[in-house]
């Protein structure tokens, strides 16, 4: 087999127009789950847990085993020895690049410049961080079974003295904006990432990281909360079935309209989450006010949604409640099952809480 030399974009000979009613149902739903973003006050703090989740799923695709519950209990308590640590650091790290990410097209437009910044990101400390972070590969990969031989490839994306050009163009046409619904260029572009498979480790993570991005950058989303690694994972086989078409059989409609149906059905869930959240944070108010009878009651809300899991020390620093009056709180919710100890106080070691609601939400 030899290594696969992609169509150029914009690509030619697609029938656009038979997608126009899944193109318009997946914007629909988009607008429909943007329309919730918007009406919340403080969509930063109330859905900030599923940037983690969306971590914990896309790094668990790659091979990582942990959980939200596990890399919100690190945070809470850091420490070295965790036996998890090297996964939960990969989760980290792609909730950094993801964040750094958005943070950077607030002030700067989309460049491979930036790609390979976040790229040097996720790979920080942690597998693969050897294999040339923060640059396009220049070595020939291969996609197979664990430790197939070259021979056995199913595919072998592009050789590495062409990554640089593909890559232009991929740049080209990211900023591309020329009748195409940047859906349907969304499609394209994270089929055709996957495809030139630019680095040599890391691939997966960065094409999914950029669908957010993508759909920040076109304004299709005011926030860049919308997750869709989650759909892919329960839909693995199907998913890289549908992208390898387009390798073996050049059939980019087929790629384009499973990616529409993906978009549309995971809409609809963050949907259904962000209104959980949102029935949640409405629900806690109510019940905390009336048992703690306090002034801080958003601030303990607020430090709730941003942190499930916390340690009591924290929680009184980012509450930024004094330290009597949140010791005090904190033990009449516990009283009322808002929260539960994970860990008990010890030593100089502050106790562990969780909100398990929360938690129960943004997991299903």
């Amino acid at each position: 087999m030899k290594p696969w030399v992609p169509e150029k974009l914009p690509l030619k000979d697609i029938n656009w127009t038979g997608f126009l009613r899944i193109t318009g149902n997946a914007r629909a739903e988009l607008a429909r789950y943007d329309g919730i973003q918007l009406g919340i006050v403080n969509p930063d703090v109330l859905l900030s847990p599923l940037i983690t989740q969306e971590a914990v799923v896309s790094s668990r695709i790659e091979g990582t085993r942990t959980t939200l519950e596990e890399v919100l209990k690190f945070e809470a308590n850091p420490d070295k020895e965790y036996p998890k640590y090297a996964d939960v650091e990969e989760v980290l790290n792609y909730r950094r690049a993801l964040r750094y990410g958005v943070q950077s097209l607030d002030e700067r437009n989309f460049s491979l410049s930036l790609l390979k910044e976040m790229h040097s990101i996720l790979l920080e400390g942690v597998r693969g961080e050897n294999k040339g972070k923060g640059d396009f590969r220049k070595n020939r990969v291969w996609i197979g079974t664990k430790g197939a031989k070259i021979e056995e490839a199913r595919f072998i994306p592009p050789d590495p003295l062409l990554v640089q050009e593909y890559m232009d163009n991929f740049q080209e046409y990211y900023q591309y904006d020329d009748q195409i619904d940047p859906v349907i260029q969304l499609a394209i572009l994270h089929a055709q990432f996957e495809i030139i498979h630019p680095f040599e480790d890391g691939n997966g993570r960065m094409g999914r990281i950029l669908i957010p991005i993508f759909l920040y950058y076109k304004h299709l989303i005011s926030l860049p909360n919308f997750y869709i690694s989650a759909y892919f994972e329960k839909d693995r086989d199907n998913y890289c079935d549908k992208l390898h078409s387009i390798t073996e059989n050049k059939d980019w409609e087929g790629w384009i309209e499973y990616f529409l149906l993906a978009v549309t059905e995971q809409a609809k869930i963050n949907i259904n989450k962000a209104k959980a959240i949102l029935g949640l944070y409405s629900q806690k108010k109510e019940k905390i006010s009336s048992v703690v009878r306090s002034q801080y009651t958003i601030k303990v809300l607020d430090t709730l949604f941003r942190m499930p899991i916390f340690n009591t020390k924290d929680f009184t620093r980012l509450s930024e409640i004094p330290k009597r009056s949140a010791e005090r709180i904190l033990n009449i919710l516990k009283k009322e099952d808002v929260i539960t100890t994970l860990q008990e106080a010890e030593g100089r070691r502050p106790a562990v809480m969780m909100f398990p609601k929360l938690l129960y939400i943004v997991e299903s």
